[in-house]
């Protein structure tokens, strides 16, 4: 399982969805994943939203082996849902 991360390091729930993406490649409950700056890599909410196939509105964007997964509350979600955190 490999996540990607569209975000800005000025966003509290984009460093939190890292902090958790970290947490779950550390403990070998997914392959990898791969934060990406939006205003560092010129990423803008439109490019994300062609990709996820609907408007996007806030960060972090979060995309599971290429599936759109939502933000931060979703990703939780997600990894709750999953029982990838150990409990």
């Amino acid at each position: 399982m490999f996540v990607v991360i569209f975000g800005r390091m000025s966003c509290p729930f984009c460093v939190r969805a890292k902090q958790l993406a970290e947490h779950l490649e550390n403990s070998g409950k997914i392959d990898g994943y791969r934060y990406v700056d939006m205003p560092s890599e010129g990423v803008t909410k439109d490019d994300i939203a062609k990709t996820a196939g609907k408007p996007i509105h806030t960060v972090p964007q979060i995309f599971v082996d290429q599936q759109h997964v939502g933000g931060y509350t979703e990703f939780d979600q997600f990894v709750r849902e999953k029982q990838l955190l150990a409990s």
